[in-house]
Order: structure tokens, then C-alpha cells, then sequence
């Protein structure tokens, strides 16, 4: 039987042209577009699977609006052999939940589901540049009735018809075991895609696309009543521009290095240059004296969160996660309960710090086989009690993990998702046109369209499901002694929640945790890889020699180059870290990284570039090269009191 191997990609503007309307639609109409870069290196891994299967049918896969034929015809050109593009005004305004829905629909109407007769595995990038949710390749994944793999660098066929995939993990990597048919998603880690060749353009322009449309589909009319902007779970209602609230920056002066060094230390000594929150402008109030006050939510009541474990601990975004959930808990009053989900082997002992850290009840799923994570039974088990104690809220840490698990567990309860929040409150959502005021409702908020604009998302369907920035949120005080409800779940699972096998699990010296306690966090970009943040390394090491809590971290374009693991990145698909002093070496300063470091309480720049958008966005500057000015800083360092040391980080 020969293989089918669908790639699904999306035409996105290029990040420096993304516009959004008041309405919180993409404005495309003036934009530049491409391939979103992740669905490049998803390309990429099925026309390299090809050469091991040259039998195989190529498929490529695509839902918008016509102009995205451009996108196929690129695929078409690399090697891919058919293409198909969904396109129907009905889709308009589309959440993730309902793209998911529509896009396996078009697959289903292919002949692809788990019931096909023949194999086929569908790839995809990680997630899209203009909405960075990560959320699709699970809910197809869902719809379609299959197991995945997210986060994945690499997959290999094996000769019984499996896969094998390395899947990056705060930390490390796994190497998973699947059967086909599976979906899988690749970071930019991944296989880079070859270029169009002249035979290859000329086929594309001879290969007919097929669009078709949500009936040419046979989308049910109940399906169909779940698409487009009136359908979708998760509405925009609110997008505000993000502005930076740090004061001009303290550039350095001096005729060489020395004196470069000089006046930056001297200049973090001062300390001034603060961050200064502004006050939050007056909105205009909508007069709803007149309206209904409704209350959507049912028999629906608490709050639910996942408590990840990883090598037999609480993970800290786990943790972290309790303070947002504590908080909402006291807006919603009337005795609005915690209640975390603990799955592990003998992992019940846990739930003493889970009590002590605000969950009011714990709800302990115990079995040998769930020792690590897997998205299957996991998903399985949290849909199951989700449906049984039904909680208005859910929320997930925005790791590896929770990333895939939330939409997966969203498309199972008909929830949407909303990703990576920074914030999370409980409001209201006034309901113009039927004279109504739903409240209470949970108010999402999210750095979207490249960190540019902050979008206020909210959820319609219960529970309301959100994951949150690892590392936004402080970890709540402990409060010893705190004791809660302790109760036991049992499941039900199938031989069919266990078909991904984890083959190996290779947890390194991660980062992760030092990353999030650091009092200093120096950090490499593009400008650092020349010898291979060694400099990076070495700045980080001489402070911690000078008992300073220093780490060492990095930007996106490093991990996806191979110089980091991804536990080390910072920003918008990586960490989100808030120490005392955050120095940015080489590092261009794009607003995705900005995203992560902001909360800092000192923001360092050392580049070479005059140009570069860090110096917008730091307290103090250096403008020299990355060899000079480390070397410098390292000597500098190592000469400093401990007296010195403590004035600079402010111990």
C-alpha cells in the first residue's frame, strides 16, 4: 500500500507588514505574503520521506482565501504532486477550533481518516507567524481520530510501518514511536525545504488546483454552525496596541572597550531608568442600564488546572499557574473553588504542594502507565473529568506539553482555546445588538500579529479554556501546613490511547528552572553564534563565580540554527523570564523576543548595530562588537567586590 503524505500549510503576511482592523481581523490586503516559515520545514519533512518512499502520493493542503493558491503552486514546485485549497466566505473569521474542524473535514471528504485503508501521515509546521496557537495540528489531529506529535525536529519511517520523531521538550527531547496514520508538526529546527526547481515550476504551472468549498466538503449543517466568526467558540473583542513603558536609553561612552565597560557599570550602579508602568487610558463606557444582565454558565462552577510533572515534580509553570487561578477565583466569589489534575505514577504525595501553593482540591490519577506524559490518555483522562465535574474555567501551562494538550482536550468538550495569555481577568461582554451583558466571562489576553497588539479573547463554550506564558505569573507564596480535598479518579482507557510508544526520554542540563530564578539572565542572538555563545557562556559563569544567580539563554533564530536547546529560548514561542538584569548581546531585538523579556528590571543592550531595535527597547547600551565588549565585561567582572556586585543587581 502506497503512503500518502499531506503537508498543510498557510500563506501568512510577512511579520513586518501584519496590520489588524478594530475588529481584530487580518488586514491582508496590502501585505506581502509567504509560507509561513514552520510549514516550510513540514514541506520539507515530507518531500525528504518521499525519497524514502518514492512511491508516495504528495498532497498538499491549504484553507483561505484565493490568493493562497500562491502558497500550493510553491508546493507544487518543490516535488508535491496535488493541491487543494478550501476557500469559502463562510470561514470567514475563523477561530482555531473551527479552522481545525473544517480542515479535517476537507481531509475526511480526501478519504483520510483513521478509518482509511490506505496509510497517509499528515504534516505541519508548529504554528503560524500571524497567530502563534499551536493549536491546529492537535485538533486535527482530533477531528481525524489519530495520535500526534508536536514540537517535532525529525521523523524516521520504520520498517513495521511506524514512525520515530524526536520532539523537542522543555529540557531535552523524546524520541516517540507512532503509528500511521498520525499527524506531526515540525519546529524550524526541523529539515530545512529545498528550493523550486525549473521542471518543478513548470509543473506547478500546469497542475490544476482544486478549491473547494465548505459543501463541496459535505460539511453538516451542525458543523457548519461551529465555522466562521458567528460559529467560532473564542471571539476577538478587544485589541489594543502594545506600547513600551521604558524610559529613553543610557548608551555607554568611551574611546575603546575599557571605557565602554567602564561607563556601563558605572551606569547600572546609579540604578535609575526603572520601569514605569503607565496608567491604563479611560475607555468609554457603554451605557447597559437598559440591558440584561445573563449568566451563560449553567451548571458549570470552579476552576480547573493541570499540574504537569516532570522528573517526579511539580513543574514550575504549574505552579505559577495558581496565582491567575486564585485570582479568578476571587472575582468569581461564592466559595469559586481550585481544583488541579494530578496524573502520574505515584505521584499522590504531590498534591501536599499543590494544597500549599492555593489548589483547594486535588483530583490524583495514578497508573504505571502514565509515568511520563502522552498527549493520548492524557487527553483522555482530563476530557473525562472535565465532563464529569464540569468547571467554567481550564487552564493549562503554555509548555510543550500543555501546548498540544489544551486544543486536544478543547476540540473533545466543544471548547475554543485561547493561547499564551499574559494576563487573565473576569468581565463582562456586552452584546450590542441583543440588549444583553454576559457576565461573568473570562477575558483572555494575548500578545498576537508579532507581540504588536494585545487581543482580549473570549471564550463562549464551558469550559473556557486558556493556557498561560510560562513564566508570566509569579509562583504563589507558600502557605505551609495549607491542607485541601485529596480525591481519586478512575479512568477509562483503551489499548488505543497507548499507540504513541516513548521510546527514550533525554532530559539535559535544561536551564528551565535556573532560567525563571536568575537575578541576571545573559542572553545570545544571531550575533553570538560565531563561536557558539561561548562568550555567552562565559559572561554567565564569571557572575555566578561571584555567587551572582546568573543563566545563560538565547533567541529564537539560535535554537532554530541548532546552537541551544529549546529550553533556552526567550520570547514569544519560548520563555518568559523577569530577573533583575537581562543582557541582550547580539540580539537584533525584534518585538517576539521583547515579548518575553519586558517584565525585566534592568534591560541591557550590547550590539553592534546602531540600528537595532534592542536600543528602543533597554535601559543601558553598549555599541560595539560582540568579541570585544564580552571579553571585556568577563575581565571587568571577575575584578568586582562583592560590594559592587550587590549594587549592580541590587541585592
Amino acid at each position: 500500500m502506497a503512503l500518502t503524505i499531506i503537508s498543510l500549510i498557510k500563506q501568512v503576511p510577512l511579520p513586518s507588514e501584519m496590520r489588524m482592523g478594530e475588529d481584530g481581523a487580518m488586514d491582508r490586503t496590502k501585505a506581502k505574503s509567504i509560507i509561513n516559515i514552520d510549514c516550510q520545514f513540514g514541506l520539507g519533512a515530507g518531500l525528504q520521506l518521499k525519497r524514502q518512499h518514492p512511491e508516495a502520493r504528495m498532497v498538499v493542503v491549504s484553507m483561505g482565501p484565493p490568493p493562497f493558491e500562491n502558497a500550493l503552486k510553491t508546493a507544487l514546485s518543490m516535488g508535491y504532486d496535488e493541491a487543494y485549497l478550501l476557500s469559502d466566505r463562510k470561514l470567514g473569521g475563523s477561530d482555531t477550533y473551527a479552522t481545525g474542524l473544517a480542515i479535517s473535514a476537507l481531509l475526511h471528504n480526501l478519504g483520510f481518516s483513521k478509518d482509511a485503508k490506505e496509510p497517509f501521515i499528515v504534516l505541519a509546521g508548529r504554528q503560524s507567524s500571524d497567530g502563534d496557537t499551536a493549536h491546529v495540528p492537535s485538533q486535527v489531529a482530533e477531528c481525524l481520530g489519530v495520535p500526534q506529535a508536536t514540537f517535532v525536529e525529525r521523523i524516521e519511517p520504520n520498517a513495521d510501518g511506524t514512525i520515530t520523531a524526536r520532539r523537542i521538550i522543555e529540557g531535552g527531547y523524546q524520541m516517540l514511536q507512532l503509528p500511521v496514520p498520525c499527524v506531526v508538526s515540525f519546529t524550524p529546527t526541523g529539515i530545512r525545504p529545498r528550493k523550486a526547481s525549473l521542471v518543478g515550476a513548470i509543473k506547478a504551472r500546469h497542475t490544476a488546483i482544486e478549491v473547494k468549498s465548505v459543501d463541496d466538503v459535505k460539511m453538516s449543517p451542525e458543523q457548519q454552525a461551529l465555522i466562521g466568526v458567528n460559529g467560532s467558540p473564542t471571539k476577538v473583542a478587544n485589541v489594543e496596541n502594545i506600547e513600551s513603558d521604558r524610559p529613553p536609553i543610557v548608551m555607554a561612552v568611551g574611546q575603546n572597550e575599557t571605557q565602554l565597560v567602564d561607563s556601563l557599570i558605572e551606569n547600572l550602579k546609579k540604578g535609575g531608568n526603572a520601569l514605569i508602568k503607565k496608567e491604563a487610558k479611560e475607555k468609554r463606557e457603554t451605557d447597559i442600564s437598559e440591558f440584561t444582565i445573563v449568566d451563560q454558565r449553567g451548571d458549570n462552577k470552579g476552576i480547573f488546572t493541570w499540574a504537569e510533572v516532570v522528573k517526579g515534580d511539580i513543574a514550575r509553570p504549574s505552579l505559577e499557574l495558581l496565582t491567575p487561578a486564585r485570582h479568578l477565583a476571587d472575582r468569581l466569589g461564592n466559595d469559586t473553588k481550585i481544583t488541579t489534575i494530578l496524573i502520574g505514577k505515584n505521584v499522590k504525595s504531590l498534591a501536599k504542594k499543590l494544597f500549599e501553593h492555593g489548589s483547594d482540591e486535588v483530583v490524583v490519577v495514578e497508573n504505571d502507565k502514565l509515568e511520563e506524559y502522552l498527549i493520548l490518555p492524557f487527553a483522555s483522562i482530563i476530557t473525562q473529568i472535565i465532563k464529569e465535574r464540569k468547571p467554567e474555567i481550564a487552564l493549562f501551562a503554555a509548555t510543550t506539553a500543555g501546548r498540544e494538550l489544551a486544543p486536544r482536550v478543547g476540540m473533545r468538550t466543544g471548547s475554543g482555546v485561547t493561547a499564551d495569555c499574559t494576563a487573565l481577568e473576569i468581565g463582562d461582554y456586552i452584546d450590542k445588538k441583543n440588549n444583553q451583558v454576559i457576565r461573568p466571562i473570562l477575558h483572555s489576553r494575548r500578545p498576537t500579529f508579532g507581540e504588536s497588539k494585545l487581543a482580549t479573547i473570549l471564550g463562549f463554550v464551558y469550559p473556557q479554556i486558556s493556557t498561560a506564558r510560562a513564566g508570566t505569573f509569579a509562583v504563589p507564596t507558600v502557605q505551609a501546613g495549607r491542607e485541601g480535598v485529596l480525591s481519586s479518579f478512575a479512568p477509562k482507557l483503551d489499548d488505543d490511547d497507548f499507540k504513541t510508544k516513548i521510546l527514550e526520554t533525554v532530559l539535559g542540563e535544561s536551564g528551565l528552572q535556573s532560567l525563571f530564578d536568575a537575578d541576571v539572565i545573559v542572553a545570545g542572538g544571531r550575533g553570538t553564534v560565531g563561536d557558539g555563545l561561548e562568550l555567552v557562556k562565559k559572561l554567565a559563569q564569571a557572575l555566578r563565580d561571584k555567587g551572582i544567580k546568573a543563566e545563560w539563554a538565547c533567541s529564537r533564530v539560535v535554537v532554530d540554527d541548532g546552537f541551544a536547546e529549546y529550553a533556552r529560548q526567550i520570547g514569544q514561542t519560548g520563555k518568559t523570564v523577569r530577573p533583575k538584569i537581562y543582557i541582550a548581546i547580539g540580539i537584533s531585538g525584534a518585538i517576539q523576543h521583547i515579548s518575553g523579556i519586558k517584565e525585566s528590571g534592568k534591560i541591557v543592550a550590547i550590539n553592534n548595530n546602531p540600528k537595532a531595535p534592542i536600543f528602543h527597547n533597554a535601559d543601558f547600551g553598549i555599541l560595539g562588537n560582540y568579541e570585544d565588549i564580552v571579553p571585556e565585561l568577563i575581565e571587568k567582572v571577575q575584578m568586582l567586590s562583592s560590594i559592587d556586585m550587590n549594587a549592580l543587581t541590587g541585592n
